[in-house]
């Protein structure tokens, strides 16, 4: 108790005026996401109250129940949108970490021809955005008969540039006597690869997850422009047809609130649980 009092006192003025900003502008932070969740358990007469309401009075599920039930009277079933979204997130998920650290480890590490050459094509690679090159997306895509395959979904995202740049200067930061010294143990490429290199970059793995995973959960390109079968399709574009048809539909605003939480609550999810090593990546405190 008196060791507590102590640390009481030695708490200055100035702290405690930036703990109290930084809370109130965390609060204020996390309004949209209250109102998100607020907004889908509304009841339709609540949807539309003037003054509109920031928090729910009488919450229900019924606008999951009518969201279901819209899906479930389509030619392709909900569960089957959520099956291709989960399946094309794991698999993405997966390959752009394998190839990701890999090739940032052999960039980061290794001395080659036309090494500064491809770190410059990289980090030029940043500069454009993905709408730039949906047209070459879609000559490679269809010349490679990948239309209306899980592969078609996953290979636009296979290669990615920030991942790569991301990984590239935290791998740097390990120390090449702990890689020197791995060698004389006799441990191989692959062995310092995954015993030395990989744990060691978890901070940044954890980062390009959460920025591949929002990136490939909210994409609808790859369905539209790739995807001629509606079963091949994701979950968020069948929600973007949903909105998009239900944008002047008073009746369909229910819906609408609560498909637009479904697809939130992952990215939510995701961040919740990776945001402590997105935060040592920030700071660059991986290694020490």
């Amino acid at each position: 108790m008196i060791a507590r009092l102590r640390k009481l006192r030695q708490v200055s003025p100035f702290q405690i005026v930036l703990v109290t900003v930084f809370t109130a502008l965390a609060a204020f932070m996390s309004l949209p996401i209250i109102f998100i969740f607020s907004h889908a358990f509304k009841p339709k007469n609540e949807l539309f109250l003037f003054p509109p309401r920031f928090l729910v009075q009488h919450p229900t599920i019924h606008n999951f129940e009518v969201l279901l039930l819209h899906a479930s009277n389509a030619t392709v079933p909900f569960t089957r949108y959520l099956f291709n979204s989960l399946l094309v997130v794991s698999l993405t998920l997966f390959s752009v970490i394998v190839v990701s650290t890999m090739a940032a480890y052999v960039l980061a590490k290794y001395k080659f021809h036309f090494k500064g050459l491809i770190l410059s094509l990289i980090t030029l690679s940043l500069m454009f955005a993905p709408e730039t090159v949906s047209i070459p997306r879609y000559l490679i895509i269809n010349g490679l008969g990948l239309n209306n395959t899980y592969f078609g979904h996953i290979l636009p995202s296979l290669a990615s540039p920030v991942a790569v740049f991301m990984l590239v200067g935290f791998i740097s930061q390990i120390p090449n006597d702990l890689m020197e010294a791995a060698r004389i143990d006799g441990a191989s490429h692959l062995g310092i690869f995954t015993r030395i290199v990989l744990p060691l970059s978890v901070p940044a793995v954890a980062t390009i997850s959460i920025l591949t995973f929002q990136t490939v959960w909210g994409d609808v390109e790859t369905s539209t422009l790739f995807m001629q079968k509606e079963a091949m399709r994701t979950l968020p574009f069948y929600v973007n047809s949903l909105l998009s048809g239900l944008q002047n539909n008073v009746a369909g605003q229910n819906m609408a609130a609560a498909a637009g939480l479904l697809i939130f609550i992952p990215n939510l999810i995701i961040f919740l649980l990776f945001q402590r090593k997105v935060l040592e990546t920030m700071v660059h405190s991986g290694i020490k």
